[in-house]
């Protein structure tokens, strides 16, 4: 809107000072017709003779309406939920996706959501869904399923600033999901169970590296200690006599079985 706008000229007074003495020739049964009731939530935008009345909506409350000369139109000030219904969308890397998400948002400037756009509603949510198309097809794929908040936040920034002169304030943005086709899916799922696959077999490999090295040291020093090896062995013996088996163990000295060896070797 102009910040400068023109009188209502010599026939615009004319023609309110004639609705102004016709309401008050026919008072108080006009006064019903000129007032009227706005709502908390709601702001009045009023034009008289097809011009803005003022620069600022009016309500809540009780407004005077002159008869003939003033019309107006209610905005409604609260939240609007905008539900993009899932839109087909080709990623940064080739990958068919259909995305759908949900924006929330409210008028805070009435006269601008009545003077600078048609519907404001819809040019709102046809805007929303061209956004989400432009920024998703900027995206990978892992992109797109692991920033999904960055993303939104993005898609935020860029409605609220290309609707701030519709009078519209952009309070959030939602991606609710994001649908792969069941092939990707299938493909997906394959890489990552190889990956975990390969990820435990690396596991498995160190605790075998680490477990051979403890029993390296061990043996070290049991061999500089034939006592102590002949305490772990009693101590075997005991940990498997304490459960509940059908395991018979003949405890043999080491040095016999050497000695068997030896003798077979000579002979």
């Amino acid at each position: 809107i102009a910040d400068k706008r023109e009188g209502i000229g010599i026939c615009g007074w004319i023609l309110v000072s004639a609705s102004f003495l016709l309401v008050l020739i026919t008072f108080p049964i006009s006064i019903w017709a000129c007032i009227k009731v706005v709502r908390e939530y709601e702001r009045a935008v009023v034009f008289r003779l097809g011009r803005i009345l003022s620069k600022k909506a009016k309500g809540p409350g009780l407004i005077l309406i002159l008869p003939c000369t003033d019309t107006f139109i209610k905005v409604d000030l609260r939240t609007v939920t905008c539900n993009i219904p899932p839109q087909e969308i080709l990623t940064k890397d080739a990958v068919t996706t259909q995305v759908d998400g949900v924006v929330y948002y409210r008028i805070h400037s009435a006269v601008s959501a009545v003077a600078n756009v048609t519907d404001v509603h819809s040019a709102t949510f046809l805007l929303a869904q061209t956004t989400l198309r432009n920024v998703l097809g900027t995206q990978s794929l892992a992109q797109l399923l692991a920033g999904r908040e960055e993303i939104a936040h993005s898609i935020q920034t860029i409605l609220d600033s290309a609707t701030e002169h519709w009078g519209i304030k952009v309070s959030r943005v939602e991606i609710k999901e994001v649908r792969i086709p069941a092939a990707m899916q299938r493909a997906m799922a394959a890489e990552a169970e190889a990956a975990r696959e390969a990820r435990a077999k690396v596991v498995a490999a160190e605790g075998e590296m680490n477990s051979s090295k403890a029993l390296k040291e061990a043996s070290m020093v049991l061999a500089e200690s034939p006592a102590g090896l002949q305490l772990r062995y009693l101590q075997t013996l005991t940990t498997l006599a304490a459960e509940n088996n059908s395991t018979i163990v003949f405890p043999l000295p080491i040095n016999m079985l050497e000695n068997l060896g030896m003798k077979n070797r000579g002979g």
